[in-house]
Parts: structure tokens; sequence; C-alpha cells
């Protein structure tokens, strides 16, 4: 290890789960180094002033990331801790994605002010997400459903729905149960039902590439299994290219076939059009071809219409529809 330091700073967005994610990582990293100080640095991001509109119309992922890069470039903090969902494909050149920690339940969570479950809500039930990826996905299984944009921070979002603006609601549970609110989901959406945001539920660990200090100490939070997956995930994001204005999604999970491990990777790009259509697909194959396989996952849904989708939604963006 290169010269030691005895103190070191956590860069993160200031919401309460954002908080949640520094401070596990500050309690990891300080069980393995009690001898070092660690201080949490709280940064606002641009995504996190913006808070009346969709960040499909906002300029998507990157937005909650960037102001905490430009620290870590600066060294005004030592590593910077993410939702990886947030994280874009590309990181500036001097930056790594140094450790992806063990994966929470990354599946979306369907909660309901009475208790129905999604196939139970009454016709033309309105439910609040402000992802694309959640609406196209909702209105394939139930296209009577009405979507409204929600935004805000957890709080929030369920104030909203207590207070009657919403018959439902669709979050992560991954925040859900990291914030204690795991008691008010009405039910979990399979994976292969609702296929997740490209790493959620997992916390990502970001440094500058020449900081060997502290490459070392973060390496022992990198969860392997995890890792594999979600880099699997953003392969296939890097080769979609789309950002929160796409409704995109990808999940990978390491599974058994014939008594051995392998990896199963679903993926699908919609069509936010009237019709909300979905292209879906899938590879399972060997862990060590993980990326390989995301990519090939893209190009077969690209070549199979949504190259025809990518470009339809960035005409109609130039336009400013």
């Amino acid at each position: 290890m290169t010269m030691r330091r005895n103190k070191l700073v956590i860069g993160t967005r200031g919401s309460k789960l954002a908080l949640w994610q520094a401070n596990w990582v500050k309690e990891k990293l300080q069980s393995l180094y009690p001898e070092i100080k660690i201080h949490i640095e709280k940064i606002k991001t641009t995504g996190d002033k913006i808070l009346d509109a969709p960040l499909a119309k906002i300029g998507g992922k990157g937005l909650f990331v960037k102001e905490i890069e430009e620290a870590l470039l600066a060294k005004k903090i030592d590593l910077a801790v993410h939702s990886m969902k947030d994280v874009p494909t590309e990181i500036p050149e001097r930056l790594q994605i140094s450790a992806i920690c063990e994966r929470e339940d990354p599946k979306d969570a369907f909660i309901s002010k009475k208790g129905f479950l999604l196939n139970e809500l009454p016709y033309g039930a309105t439910i609040g997400t402000s992802s694309l990826r959640r609406t196209v996905q909702l209105k394939v299984l139930r296209n009577d459903l009405k979507i409204k944009p929600l935004r805000g921070n957890v709080d929030t979002r369920i104030r909203k729905l207590n207070e009657g603006e919403f018959d439902a609601i669709v979050l992560a549970i991954a925040g859900l149960r990291r914030m204690g609110f795991e008691n008010i989901v009405t039910e979990a959406i399979p994976e292969d039902t609702m296929i997740p945001a490209i790493g959620q539920g997992a916390i990502g660990i970001e440094t500058r590439v020449d900081d060997h200090f502290i490459n070392e100490l973060v390496k022992q939070l990198n969860h392997e299994e995890t890792s594999i997956c979600v880099h699997a995930e953003r392969a296939f994001l890097s080769v979609m290219g789309g950002g929160c204005q796409v409704p995109l999604a990808c999940h990978a999970r390491i599974i058994k076939d014939n008594g051995r491990n392998v990896i199963k990777i679903i993926g699908m790009i919609g069509d936010p059009d009237d019709n909300f259509s979905i292209i879906k697909g899938f590879r399972i194959g060997n862990i060590f071809q993980s990326q390989s396989l995301g990519k090939e996952l893209a190009e077969e849904l690209l070549q199979r219409g949504g190259s025809e989708i990518l470009k339809k939604i960035y005409k109609n963006g130039e336009k400013g529809e």
C-alpha cells in the first residue's frame, strides 16, 4: 500500500437515502480501519435542485453525480458514494468505479393506498412515477392506468400517496428497505415482469485512478457477484446509448444451470408513444463473458427495432416535444 493517511472524506448527495448509503460505507471502512478518521461531505447536485420536472426533461442521470465527480477531481473529497443506477456509463478519464457493494433487492415495489395488488387496481387508477422505464412497463401490463409524475425523496413520495394524490406509487425496494419503509410494500414486482433499472439496488464507490491508497482501501468492499452483474448491465447500457429520456431496463443475476453458475441477463427498450410497446430479450451464458453478453443483448434489441425507437425519441427531443 502507498503512503498511509489518517483521514479521508466521503462525498455524497444530501438526501436521507444517499446519506444512509454513505454512512454504511463509512461504517464498513471504519470497522476495517479504525485508526482512520472519516468525514462525510454533503454535495448538492443539479438533480437535487430541480424537483418540479421529470428527469427525462432535465438531462438524465449525470445530474446526480456531476458536482460530486468535480469535487473528487478537485481533491476536495477522497471517494464518492453513489447509487449505481444514477451513474452514467461514461466516467471522467481520471476517475473509476473501484468497488460495487453487495446488492440489495433490485426489484421495484408497488405500494397501493388501499392495499390493492397491481392487477387488482380499479380501472383508470392513477399511479405515481417519474421513471419512463416504469411507465412503459406499467402501461404494457395495464394500459388503462393513468401515470402521473412523482419526484422527491422517499418521504415526500410516500406523503403524496397518503394525501390521496395517487392510488399507488412505484419505488425501488432497496431504498425503502434501507430507509425502514419495507412494511408499506404491497407487492414486490418480479424482475421478469418489470425489469429493474441498470444498477438498481447497488452502491458504487468512485475514486481517482491514481489514488492507490484509497483504491486499496475500498476494494475490500467490492462484492464480486454484484460487480459482475452490474458491469454486464452497464455494458448493455453502453451499447444502447440511452439516458433517462429513453425507457431502458436491464437486470443480470447469477443462476444455476445444470449445476454450474451462469449469468442471466434480461433487457428491454420501450416505445413511449401512445402504444407503449416494448422489445425484450435475454442472454444466458458464461459469467466471465458477462459484459460481452450484455453488449450482444443490446445489439439484438437495437436490430429488432430499438434503433428506430432511439431515432424517434431523439428526433422528438430535438423538436422539444
